[in-house]
């Protein structure tokens, strides 16, 4: 037996193919619209976290700047790094609640139910 094949179900448990599950439209539908949100989302966040690396590299005077008592805008950028994180989770918390999580369970009961 090769290292890549499946062993054969346990007697008394059902075979579930993951490939076919995967190949499946719905599958496809779901990894699609996942990969629509998640990438550009994480390539924006990249994007902003970057200039804030940079600005703070190459434009130390800038970041330095003043903006009420000793707090000065490289202070506000590094704050809204974590600002920018929480609201990018709390976003795509309630956008899969809405938009990943009811096709992925109908996918599960699917499989779940079909091997039954």
């Amino acid at each position: 037996m090769s290292t890549t094949e499946s062993p054969p179900p346990a007697e008394g448990t059902a075979h579930t193919d993951w490939e076919t599950v995967q190949a499946s439209p719905e599958f496809q539908s779901l990894r699609r619209r996942l990969r629509r949100f998640v990438f550009p989302l994480t390539a924006a966040f990249l994007v902003w976290y970057l200039l804030y690396v940079l600005l703070a590299s190459y434009a130390p005077a800038f970041m330095a700047t003043k903006v009420v008592g000793n707090i000065n805008i490289g202070l506000i950028f590094g704050l809204l790094q974590f600002v920018t994180t929480f609201a990018i989770t709390t976003w795509y918390v309630k956008w899969a609640d809405k938009n990943f999580d009811p096709p992925a369970a109908a996918i599960r009961e699917e499989i779940e139910g079909s091997g039954r």
